[in-house]
């Protein structure tokens, strides 16, 4: 291995924590991994990493090291791209499901078009995940965010809605008022951080209320809270752009629109401890420059 791909090896090795994994990420085998690191160690003189039978640290030579060859490499990638002009690589990014299939996607090919040296690995998921440990330059989440080590740029809010379907209706009442929820359920959406069911929010004037109804089901997918919600089981709520055909098309019915849930922050999020690179800058800036030019409908 070249020098620059044993500096992204050992770097991958301590975020992951294994040289296995680290390995499989540099298309390399476990021997060859162990045996670039050896060499370097050697060539250093000094010990870069402990290792045990569970886990791989740095030493603390080591985390002086992993910082500098953090600088260095996302440096040299900064060098090629300004000499160049061109961005390239893989960018690994993890999107909330729906939006990356009804958001993203329409509007991808004129972004890779844009960058014809880049290559996307679209992932799909609600959880926050460990972006270094994972190997992901980014992620976009919905909601408020725990604090963190990550960097967090907004990319604006997203209108919620609260629906139900025609049958269940039919069964429970229209309400007029939060109020009237007597006697109504809901599709228990289930908290990934605490593990219980997110209560439906209400806004009356300048008050949020909060109303935990019965549930019968418990959720933790939103395309499963959708599709729940069009076969009858519950009330709902959502950012309103999942639910523009149903709506349309009469498959669910808005309620209580004069008492809106609270709006929901979208946000971008990389890793506070990278220099950020050519790739996940130019895909940040076009999140802003797609959402920011009124892709997520209002009504």
């Amino acid at each position: 291995m070249d020098r620059f791909a044993t500096l992204d090896l050992f770097i991958r090795i301590v975020d992951r924590g294994s040289f296995s994994a680290a390995a499989a990420a540099c298309g390399v085998s476990r021997p060859v991994a162990t045996t670039a690191i050896k060499a370097l160690e050697s060539r250093l003189g000094t010990r870069l990493l402990q290792r045990s039978t569970r886990h791989v640290r740095p030493t603390v030579e080591g985390t002086a090291y992993y910082r500098r060859c953090i600088a260095i490499l996302a440096d040299l990638e900064d060098a090629d791209c300004g000499a160049t002009g061109t961005v390239s690589g893989t960018l690994r990014v993890d999107v909330i499901g729906y939006l990356a299939r009804t958001i993203l996607l329409p509007a991808l090919p004129e972004f890779l078009a844009r960058h014809p040296a880049l290559t996307v690995h679209l992932g799909e998921g609600e959880r926050l995940v460990d972006l270094v440990r994972e190997g992901v330059d980014c992620v976009v989440r919905a909601g408020p965010l725990a604090d963190s080590e990550m960097v967090t740029r907004s990319l604006g809010v997203m209108e919620e809605v609260t629906v139900a379907s025609p049958d269940y209706l039919a069964r429970h009442g229209m309400p007029a008022t939060p109020e009237d929820l007597e006697g109504h359920q809901m599709i228990g959406f289930v908290s990934s951080r605490t593990g219980q069911p997110l209560p439906l929010e209400f806004t009356c004037g300048d008050e949020v209320i909060e109303v935990m109804l019965p549930t019968r089901l418990l959720v933790s997918g939103a395309e499963t809270s959708a599709t729940a919600a069009r076969q009858g089981l519950g009330l709902v709520q959502a950012p309103r752009y999942r639910f523009i055909d149903d709506l349309a098309k009469g498959r669910l019915i808005e309620v209580l629109a004069d008492f809106p849930p609270t709006p929901t922050p979208l946000s971008v999020l990389y890793p506070s401890n990278r220099q950020l690179s050519p790739r996940v800058r130019v895909f940040v800036d076009w999140l802003v420059e797609i959402i920011g030019s009124g892709i997520l409908p209002r009504s």
